[in-house]
């Protein structure tokens, strides 16, 4: 985890060094546009195989048709009076109510922090990404037996 935690963290940072220098947001169209996007969609495989590898049983954030599908589907068969359509899963739904408010908040945040930092916009996910990466390796080392990598061991 830490690992992947690392490689997306420097990605991030990456990104945001790139769209601070090149201001590809001057030319949406252009050659660094699609530089930054390609970090941008790199960064994001990243993140989903650090889900897929380390926390498994997480819900995916990458799939948001198939989430929304789901919740569309859960709240017509909490309205219908007829056989359900999928049995059983009621009990998904504010799972899958809560993917899409975090999804939409995010969403949010994002096109709040385009519109006020503009090329800038990634240094909080950058700052985010440090603070994981801060978080793992300190949970790393309280998980560190006594003694060990203290006085040189």
């Amino acid at each position: 985890m830490r690992l992947l935690l690392l490689i997306q963290f420097l990605l991030i940072t990456s990104l945001l060094i790139f769209s601070a220098t090149a201001k590809p947001s001057v030319d949406p169209h252009g050659v660094t546009a699609t530089l930054a996007a390609m970090i941008a969609v790199t960064t994001m495989s990243c993140q989903y195989a650090l889900l897929r590898l380390t926390l498994p049983v997480a819900p995916s954030t990458a799939v948001m048709t198939g989430n929304l599908t789901n919740a569309v589907l859960l709240l017509m068969d909490l309205s219908s009076r007829t056989q359900p359509l999928i049995e059983n899963d009621r009990r998904r739904l504010p799972g899958a109510l809560h993917l899409l408010v975090g999804f939409f908040v995010g969403c949010l945040l994002a096109a709040a922090a385009v519109v006020y930092l503009g090329d800038w916009a990634w240094s909080l996910p950058a700052v985010l990404a440090a603070m994981a990466v801060a978080l793992c390796a300190g949970e790393n080392f309280a998980r560190r037996p006594k003694g060990v990598g203290q006085y040189g061991n």
